[in-house]
């Protein structure tokens, strides 16, 4: 049975700064996934699908032509007449490292929740074998849209679908922290594959080490979790099984800015595909690498290890 896969999130406008210049593209970590993992898994006839809110405008439309052009099906993008889409800008330091400017607190896909209603969602998201999103997919919603996916989700569960949760935490989205942990409790506890950057769980939570995060996500009923840990060892944990293994040194390190997102594409798209788990760590490992070799959120096609 193939694996089709629909991810939940937002994309913007990306202004990525080159010397005196900035290069606009389009960006966003899970729309990032989507587009990797629709690229690594063609030959292999997943379906992806984006669900996500744009408006009416030029971005927007360029967008979706872009998407398109990546085999992601677009039936569950909204358009939203009076929003835009967010932007953001990167600059980035000589060691590889950056630093992030939003603009996106009216955003398009803030608001499309409220544009489709639960049981509707339900159906359309129930027809794919998996579901993925981040804690950024959850920190921009609004209350009542927050409440309407966590009810979709777990409709979605019962349906007999998957889930996998990035927990990508930026405390500067959420009221407080303690909504934040109440929110990423509920989505973990209908989760079957997390992925955790480990210093994201530090900050949440104050963990000192990777068991404290492990231990926790395991006791929600997560089957396997991923912890991401950039040039340190990979961890990934079941209810049966430890497995880690190390990225290989990358010295030409030139934008970090997807470096997870990569990661957690070429990691899905093998477990999805039947991969071992030390198989798909590898994989996880060579996109990330390669991608941080080059500027910007999306890398050429040419430039990836394709199946």
């Amino acid at each position: 049975m193939k694996n089709n896969l629909a991810v939940i999130g937002e994309c913007m406008v990306e202004l990525q700064k080159c010397g005196q210049h900035y290069r606009q593209g389009f960006g966003g970590d899970t729309l990032n996934t989507a587009l990797y993992f629709s690229r690594l898994t063609q030959r292999t006839s997943n379906q992806t699908a984006y669900v996500t809110g744009v408006g009416r405008d030029g971005f927007s439309q360029n967008m979706l032509a872009a998407w398109a052009a990546e085999a992601i099906n677009t039936e569950l993008v909204f358009e939203l007449p009076q929003k835009l889409p967010g932007l953001y800008a990167i600059e980035t330091r000589d060691d590889g490292e950056r630093s992030f400017h939003y603009w996106r607190n009216d955003s398009a896909a803030r608001y499309w929740l409220r544009h489709i209603s639960a049981d509707e969602l339900t159906q359309k998201l129930s027809a794919y074998q998996w579901i993925y999103l981040s804690g950024i997919s959850l920190a921009i919603l609004p209350d009542d849209c927050l409440e309407k996916l966590f009810t979709v989700l777990s409709a979605c569960k019962k349906c007999g679908c998957h889930i996998a949760f990035d927990n990508n935490y930026r405390p500067a989205l959420w009221e407080n922290s303690t909504k934040a942990q109440q929110a990423y409790r509920t989505i973990l506890s209908l989760t079957d594959m997390a992925f955790l950057t480990f210093d994201d769980e530090v900050q949440l939570y104050g963990d000192q080490h990777e068991a404290q995060a492990i231990d926790r996500t395991l006791a929600l009923g997560v089957q396997e979790v991923v912890i991401k840990r950039g040039a340190d060892s990979c961890i990934v944990v079941t209810p049966q099984s430890r497995h880690e293994l190390a990225p290989q040194k990358i010295d030409n390190i030139i934008d970090t800015t997807t470096a997870g997102d990569s990661f957690s594409a070429a990691y899905l798209a093998a477990r999805l595909n039947n991969v071992s788990i030390p198989e798909a760590i590898l994989a996880g490992h060579q996109l990330a690498g390669i991608v941080i070799q080059h500027r910007g959120a999306i890398i050429d096609r040419e430039l990836m290890p394709l199946p």
